[in-house]
């Protein structure tokens, strides 16, 4: 079957692909208030790493069920760990702690840049130089976080720092290995490299939060838990599952624009569910940052 992002061939956007597209934006996009309100219950590494290996676990058991081969060839370990490292590991600490000091919303804005940052990285890393829209897309980003960092007075400023590091760490981090995925490319079936990436880069981060973090998982509720499940299914299976069904049924490009809606979700989800605020300095560094997203992925 021809692909649609080849020359000369014509785009076919399959109503299906936008379907599947729509069930990944809604379900990453709702977990952002879900993990914040975890937060409160849970520390960062034991939340984020024990989702992942269960998430990792039942992905793989998907794998199998659909006749996907989970066998890695040996010379491609070293970069299916550094695939991990980079696109989950990296991911799922450091976006742990920015939302241990940020609102969900703003966390989510931040970490919905990484497109900027890979367009921009793709000139060291590919040879890719960039063209003045890939400039652009960087200052618009740089306008989002802005926006964010000087929304509510220096006091609140300097208190969200730490968290718009760890988010933009998280961000440039998968940018990194978005990039290097096409330098190094996972030749493993999708959802078999989904759950061989998510398992290795999250097992680490739930071991050291055994060893270094105090959790209560006693202390949850049924609703605590059914949210848990949330994390844990519908983040990692269903979202992934329903994201690599869209990439089969749409162009590439369609795809990716289509995931700036989950900023968009996270933000307002996060108004209604965390009674976040969601004021002129926020609607300004969602406008910003979806903007330098949109030029970015069109660069």
């Amino acid at each position: 079957m021809a692909s649609s992002d080849q020359p000369g061939a014509t785009a076919r956007i399959a109503p299906a692909g936008l379907a599947f597209l729509a069930m990944t934006s809604i379900g990453w996009g709702f977990n952002w208030p879900i993990t914040k309100f975890l937060l409160g219950y849970l520390p960062p590494l034991t939340l984020r790493g024990s989702t992942g290996v269960i998430g990792a676990a039942l992905l793989a058991i998907l794998a199998l069920l659909w006749g996907q081969n989970l066998r890695v060839p040996r010379a491609m370990w070293p970069r299916l760990v550094l695939a991990a490292v980079l696109n989950v590991g990296c991911w799922m600490v450091l976006m742990g702690f920015a939302l241990v000091f940020l609102p969900a919303s703003e966390a989510a804005l931040i970490a919905y840049t990484m497109p900027v940052w890979a367009s921009i990285l793709a000139w060291p890393i590919l040879g890719e130089r960039p063209n003045w829209l890939r400039v652009l897309s960087l200052v618009m980003a740089f306008a989002g976080l802005c926006a964010i960092l000087g929304g509510n007075g220096v006091a609140a400023s300097l208190s969200k720092l730490p968290g718009i590091l760890f988010a933009l760490g998280g961000a440039i981090g998968f940018a990194v290995g978005a990039v290097l995925a096409k330098k190094l490319p996972l030749n493993l079936p999708p959802v078999s490299a989904a759950a061989w990436q998510i398992g290795i880069g999250c097992l680490p981060v739930s071991i050291a939060g055994f060893l270094f973090e105090t959790s209560n998982f006693s202390g949850l509720t049924g609703t605590d838990w059914l949210l848990f499940g949330y994390s844990t299914v519908v983040q990692f299976c269903i979202a992934y599952v329903c994201w690599f069904a869209a990439l089969v049924r749409l162009p590439a490009s369609v795809a990716a624009i289509g995931t700036m809606a989950v900023p968009v979700i996270g933000v307002m989800t996060s108004a209604v569910a965390l009674h976040e605020p969601l004021g002129l300095g926020q609607i300004a560094a969602l406008l910003f940052t979806l903007a330098g997203v949109a030029l970015a992925t069109q660069s």
